[in-house]
Formats: C-alpha cells, sequence, structure tokens
C-alpha cells in the first residue's frame, strides 16, 4: 500500500516511519509538511527548511512541502491540503499515516478531511501509553531536541534540550511524557529510520506567539 507520512519533524512521526517500515504491507513513498512561507519553517515545531530537506534525506525520502501563509485562516490550510490530496490519489498513493497518540478530536478531523478522497488514514502509534512509547523512542535510539515549549505547561528552560532520559525524570506533574497535549515540540537528530546523523547547534531561544522556541541550525562539514 503506497503511505505518505505526514512529518512534523519530530519524534512521533519520526518514529511512525520507523514501525511503519516494519509493516510489509506497507511501503512508505514520502514525506509530506506544511511549510510557514513567511518564515521558512516547519508550522508549529519552527524547523528550518534546510534541517527538514536533511532530515528527508537522512530517512532516504521524497519530501513534498505544502506551503502555507502566516497568519493561515483554516480555509486557506483546507485549501492547500486538500489540492495535495487529490495530487497524490491520482499519483497513486492509497493512504496516509500520522503519529497521533491520543487526540480524539485531531484524529477525528484527520478522517474528516480524507473521507471520500479514496485515501486511507493511518494511525501507527495510536493508543499507545505515552510513558511506555516515549521510554521505548529512547532505547530504540532516537535522538531529538525540543524546538517549541509552551511556558504555560513547561518551564521555558527546556527549550532546546535533549530528548532522553534525563528530560523525562525532570517532568512536572501533568506533562505527558511525549508532549501530546501541547506541551512541547521535537525535532528528530538521528534514530533507526535515518541512515546517518544530523549535527545543530541551539541558536537562539525566542518567545514569540505564546510560545518559546529553540532554534536549531545545521553544522555543515
Amino acid at each position: 500500500m503506497k503511505t505518505l507520512l505526514s512529518w512534523s519533524t519530530g519524534k512521533d512521526s519520526a518514529w511512525s516511519l520507523h514501525v511503519l517500515r516494519q509493516n510489509p504491507g506497507i511501503e512508505v513513498a514520502g514525506l509530506f509538511t506544511t511549510l510557514n512561507t513567511a518564515f521558512d519553517r516547519v508550522a508549529m515545531h519552527a524547523v528550518r527548511r534546510q534541517l527538514l530537506e536533511m532530515q528527508a534525506a537522512a530517512a532516504g525520502l521524497p519530501l513534498h512541502v505544502i506551503e502555507i501563509p502566516w497568519p493561515c485562516p483554516n480555509e486557506a490550510y483546507e485549501t492547500a491540503v486538500g489540492g495535495f490530496v487529490a495530487q497524490q490519489k491520482a499519483e497513486g498513493v492509497a493512504a496516509m499515516a500520522f503519529g497521533d497518540l491520543f487526540l480524539e478530536d485531531i484524529r477525528a478531523y484527520r478522517e474528516d478531511r480524507l473521507s471520500g478522497t479514496g485515501i486511507q488514514p493511518l494511525f501507527p502509534l495510536w493508543g499507545r501509553n505515552t510513558s511506555a512509547l516515549a521510554h521505548e523512542i529512547i532505547a530504540g535510539g532516537l535522538q531529538a531536541r525540543l524546538t517549541c515549549v509552551d511556558p504555560k505547561k513547561l518551564s521555558p528552560s527546556f527549550a532546546g534540550c535533549a530528548f532522553d532520559e534525563a528530560f523525562l525524570t525532570e517532568l512536572p506533574d501533568g506533562v505527558d511524557p511525549c508532549g501530546e497535549n501541547g506541551e512541547f515540540h521535537t525535532c528528530v537528530l538521528a534514530g533507526p529510520m535515518f541512515a546517518r546523523h544530523i549535527d545543530v547547534r541551539v541558536g537562539e531561544v525566542k518567545a514569540r506567539d505564546g510560545f518559546v522556541f529553540a532554534d536549531l541550525r545545521p553544522v555543515l562539514t
């Protein structure tokens, strides 16, 4: 089944790729991402386009970028994504996969958007215990850094830090270990889904629009 994976640059989509590749009935044919054209960064995660492209290259997969404006009304978002879905269906894509874990409203929205398109939604991590999953991801060799923190839920000091066992032990009560409630977002730098490690340095940490963002800059050799 020819499948595209929704790629946020973060750990959940990266681990979804790892899981999907272990299913012989699924051919992961590419990644797709929404990019904020005003900043040339991945929406919400604020990851630079260059780093996004390096991830796709490390995963050995084609990257499909859906450009959206900023601010982005929902109508504009749905028009852009809807056009992309129709194009991919015409090119033989049978399924689109998402790294969602337990938010029912998000899953229902994705299912509704794909209903009637002929493309099947897949949720390879759905229903997993997020604490167990976080430890599994780290033990499996995935390396990531936090690129966005919601300061109402987590200290801004975590922006730019590594997603590792030390991080999990420092999480306050009530914060989901995978950040599924929007507490934080990540950018993956290494793991079993990549052929090589991506080197970065943590640049400016800046508060904007109610969130704290850490700018990850690729280290080119």
